[in-house]
């Protein structure tokens, strides 16, 4: 009915509705209320945050910049996107994906050490097509209060 909520939390964390039997979900919606097309590529959540459907927090991206967004694993030990502890080494490597390639950036010796490695090579690298920083920046700062965002502006 007009005025009433619509859609409800799927599986997969997204915010979903049914209309004429055709599943949607909401951040897509969004854009067609907010623009007037449903978009051709994917709807990033800045935030990182799949049930936060702000229209500040959506932007229309490529399917490798919203990649390029993503959260850590479910099993990623460090707690940073692109920071994983290598055996062999006895350190914290630090990679990143380019063009389907991993690109090495390193060993450190904390994973916040590491994590600082790979922010620097993102603000730096001229192949990262998206500003994916906020959800690395997040997990810094938690780790890290007094991390100073404005020097990676």
């Amino acid at each position: 009915m007009a005025g009433d909520v619509c859609g409800c939390l799927g599986s997969n964390g997204y915010l979903e509705a049914v209309i004429n039997y055709v599943h949607y979900r909401l951040h897509r919606l969004a854009f067609l209320y907010m623009e007037g097309y449903l978009p051709e590529y994917s709807v990033d959540h800045k935030n990182g945050k799949r049930d936060d459907n702000r229209w500040c927090n959506l932007r229309h991206v490529s399917q490798r910049c919203n990649m390029q967004n993503c959260k850590a694993s479910a099993n990623n030990q460090s707690g940073f996107i692109g920071v994983s502890w290598d055996r062999s080494r006895n350190s914290w490597r630090t990679s990143a994906m380019v063009d389907h390639k991993s690109i090495y950036l390193g060993c450190h010796a904390t994973a916040l050490e590491a994590a600082l490695a790979r922010l620097t090579w993102e603000v730096r690298c001229s192949k990262w097509h998206c500003n994916s920083r906020g959800i690395l920046v997040q997990q810094i700062q938690a780790a890290w209060p007094q991390f100073n965002t404005r020097s990676i502006q």
